[in-house]
């Protein structure tokens, strides 16, 4: 069910200032209390996953010295992580990808878009001698061939034919043979554009990207553009943004599944709930009462184009 953050602000937080909830009966004997600072557009989250849940609540917004919630809730650090969604994510990547048991004689290649350009200054002094490849708008796909050695190759096709125009040569090109993998740092807008070309021509090649890469994306079918592309998320997270037909955008729907697991931390903290085996959204791992911040445990998947054509 959906509730319009104009009719939920309006009926429900005249009364969420006391901190009271409707009077429905619930069969969750649990009780949570959230007070907290945050935007419209994630109360409106909150208190839409609130009111789906069957246990009792009460909320409190915009209550001085009460925890701060970012409005960019994926590259914000949530209460009780370590790090953002993001952060996490492109360390799990890092670990992936500058593997130390990796052929040393193959570089990374790493594709970076105006955007990213400090993030991709940071990876390039903890890792110098990878091949670092600054990409705009301006005669991308060229630029592209160029530094995957592609143009040499059409060169190369072009002068044997100079020699003879009447012959027939079937000509795949081949790409450089020293580019072990491919690190995307690109927005959605740019993404659905280069990665396509780039897969054309290093086919062979595993890829990888954070989440970013299909952040504005409004229709989790728009990831067939980024096919074989290596993301670390769980096919769990898929199959729930799979299951809302209409949404606003990908990042959106990983925005509500940060607060569900949020309010179900707070949950467990304040019924003592450490026992029962609750499974956040974004990692593996259980919840424990260790007085240390969570680091998320990640997963790898592979985006498959057959999965998404199967969605209605």
């Amino acid at each position: 069910m959906k509730f319009s953050l104009t009719l939920i602000l309006s009926s429900l937080m005249l009364f969420l200032a006391s901190c009271s909830t409707s009077p429905v009966k619930k069969t969750d004997s649990t009780f949570l209390n959230i007070k907290l600072q945050t935007s419209n557009k994630n109360k409106e989250i909150i208190l839409e996953h609130l009111l789906e849940q069957d246990f009792n609540f009460s909320v409190e917004f915009n209550i001085e010295n009460s925890y701060k919630l970012n409005n960019n809730i994926v590259s914000s650090n949530l209460k009780y992580f370590c790090n953002s969604f993001i952060q996490d994510q492109n360390m799990h990547l890092e670990t992936l990808i500058f593997d130390s048991t990796r052929n040393n004689k193959k570089k990374i290649l790493i594709i970076y878009s105006k955007n990213y350009e400090k993030d991709a200054s940071k990876i390039r002094n903890k890792y110098p001698n990878e091949l670092y490849f600054y990409l705009d708008r301006e005669d991308y796909e060229y630029r592209i061939r160029e530094i995957l050695g592609v143009n040499n190759s059409f060169n190369k096709n072009t002068q044997v034919l100079s020699f003879d125009k009447s012959l027939k040569i079937e000509h795949s090109p081949r790409i450089r043979n020293d580019i072990s993998k491919i690190y995307y740092l690109l927005d959605y807008d740019f993404g659905k554009t280069v990665v396509p070309i780039v897969r054309n021509y290093a086919f062979e090649i595993d890829s990888y990207s954070s989440s970013e890469i299909f952040h504005d994306a409004s229709n989790i079918k728009k990831l067939v553009d980024f096919e074989n592309l290596y993301i670390p998320l769980s096919d769990e997270i898929l199959e729930k943004i799979k299951k809302n037909k209409n949404i606003k955008s990908i990042e959106n729907e990983l925005e509500k599944l940060l607060i569900e697991d949020l309010v179900l931390i707070e949950k467990i903290y304040q019924n003592n709930l450490f026992r029962k085996n609750l499974m956040l959204n974004t990692s593996t791992q259980r919840i424990q009462n260790n007085n240390k911040c969570i680091k998320r445990n990640l997963s790898i998947l592979r985006i498959s184009s057959n999965e998404l054509s199967s969605l209605p």
